[in-house]
């Protein structure tokens, strides 16, 4: 659990797919919160933390089978807002006093319509136009409020989709309101909030502040690596520590032979020449190549630049007097999923390739400034910490580099083919003034040759595939809809200027069922 002096909302995951939404709604709101499973939550540990508003989620399972998850009955004598969404008003229901039932062909899934019943300060600015979409996802629906709770909101399948109990500052939804299917969600949120007396103190001016302080407490005057990969948490991470303890930082910068086209000097110069960061840059090349020639399978090309990252970083780190720290990218949804709900195994979809594996091996402290921010939270920082705004908005480039988009065998030769088509469709997509409107994009050089004519002549030489995406945290993406001018113009501009690809596709492929690489 943090330590931050903000006024803090405990938000208790009940196992919902989207519970990530809600911290994220209210982070935009600078509303302070954390998830925790509600396996952990004790009443010992509710009162260290000293909630000022508790959230209830979503889950899967039902509140009528025995064993099913439920919050600590003393909780709801805390005296603090409470907000129940979805099986978390359910479980708000069945624990004081109400009833739920499965079936009885009440379920909604999708998109639904609540029209009001009453007036509640929860509800300020909805049911301007009589009604508010919304998005429900239930099986078992409240066949009975709680003594002292009311109905202010019905849908078809729902007469109970609002309910409240306003003398206590109970409130219950049976929809989603995290989710952009539910347009006017921000807005309950909001209410919820203001209501809480919550005073809107999460900002990154704030944070930076007390991240500097709390980096120099753990530091002291010792010495701290950070593995800087040119990403964005890296980067951020590094410019962080470097405002707090100065030279006592050293960058270690890995050159796989895997980065894009200018990529080295581009992240080196910036750190090292601009910022006045101690940076290594690390040229291992050769290495990593060598031991990545003839592999093709995916798992062993992640697994093989891992194991030699881990390696090559050992190896300068050594060089590194007096390092006791060790300096972490981590971010919050990485913290929430290391916690797995249901205590039970998740199939590996894809290795991460990250410095995981470091701090008990080189028996260094970790510090980790960013555990307690999202993503785009980690934008505002580094812009509040001045670095260039085309560095904060680059799209994610993975650790295995190039090798993962590079299906089949790597090759020395299809790497600089690679390059040379990325920084072609790159180039492209910021003409037209696309790239802030993508996630992330990349070519894919394809493990085929094909027979084209260029001239009057036959060529057999590679295909490639164009990717690109858009998405709000990577863990669900649609493909970005080009024009057919666009492709036409980016695959001729390929073709004439990339000796050796003859073919473009594009990838037209959601996640799920793909993922966003190709490996």
């Amino acid at each position: 659990m943090t330590q931050t002096s903000h006024d803090r909302l405990l938000i208790i995951d009940f196992g919902s797919q989207v519970t990530q939404l809600i911290a994220r709604r209210l982070r935009e709101l600078n509303v302070y919160c954390e998830i925790h499973p509600y396996q952990g939550i004790t009443m010992d540990f509710v009162r260290a933390m000293a909630p000022r508003a508790i959230i209830f989620s979503g889950g899967p399972d039902s509140v009528t089978r025995e064993g099913s998850p439920r919050a600590p009955q003393e909780i709801f004598d805390l005296g603090v807002p409470i907000l129940g969404i979805c099986y978390g008003q359910q479980v708000m229901m069945e624990q004081l006093g109400g009833k739920v039932v499965s079936g009885d062909g009440t379920a909604e899934f999708g998109r639904a319509y609540v029209t009001p019943e009453g007036r509640l300060d929860l509800l300020a600015g909805w049911f301007d136009e009589g009604r508010e979409q919304v998005w429900m996802s239930h099986g078992d629906h409240v066949s009975q409020i709680a003594p002292g709770f009311a109905v202010y909101g019905t849908s078809p399948n729902a007469p109970f989709a609002i309910t409240a109990d306003p003398a206590r500052h109970f409130y219950a939804v049976q929809f989603h309101p995290e989710v952009h299917h539910t347009p006017n969600g921000r807005k309950l949120y909001e209410n919820f909030v203001r209501l809480a007396g919550f005073s809107g103190d999460w900002t990154m001016g704030a944070y930076r502040d007390e991240a500097v302080a709390n980096i120099r407490k753990q530091i002291g005057d010792k010495r701290v690596i950070c593995a800087l990969s040119g990403g964005v948490d890296s980067s951020v991470a590094a410019a962080l520590i470097h405002e707090a303890v100065g030279d006592q930082l050293t960058c270690v910068f890995v050159d796989h032979g895997l980065l894009r086209q200018g990529e080295a000097d581009e992240v080196v110069g910036m750190f090292r020449d601009h910022m006045n960061l101690q940076v290594i840059h690390a040229q291992e090349q050769d290495l990593f190549l060598d031991a990545l020639e003839g592999v093709s399978d995916p798992e062993t090309k992640r697994k093989t630049i891992g194991r030699l990252f881990i390696d090559v970083f050992q190896k300068y780190a050594d060089q590194i007097d007096g390092a006791e720290f060790l300096a972490q990218g981590t971010l919050y949804p990485d913290v929430i999923e290391s916690v797995s709900f249901s205590g039970g195994p998740s199939v590996t979809i894809k290795s991460h390739h990250n410095v995981g594996g470091l701090p008990e091996k080189m028996g260094l402290k970790l510090v980790e400034p960013l555990r307690e921010l999202f993503k785009d939270e980690v934008r505002d920082l580094g812009r509040e910490l001045g670095l260039p705004a085309h560095f904060i908005g680059r799209h994610p480039f993975p650790g295995p580099g190039l090798a993962i988009r590079c299906p089949g065998e790597i090759t020395r030769d299809k790497l600089d083919i690679l390059r040379k088509a990325d920084a072609v469709y790159i180039d492209q997509i910021r003409k037209h003034g696309l790239y802030d409107e993508i996630w992330q994009a990349f070519v894919a050089i394809l493990p085929v040759r094909t027979v084209g004519v260029m001239g009057d002549g036959r060529t057999y030489d590679y295909a490639c595939a164009l990717r690109a995406v858009t998405s709000v945290d990577g863990m669900t993406a649609d493909y970005y809809p080009f024009s057919h001018e666009f492709l036409g113009e980016t695959a001729t501009r390929i073709i004439n200027e990339v000796k050796g690809i003859n073919r473009v596709t594009y990838d037209v492929t959601s996640k799920p069922p793909g993922t966003i690489e190709w490996e």
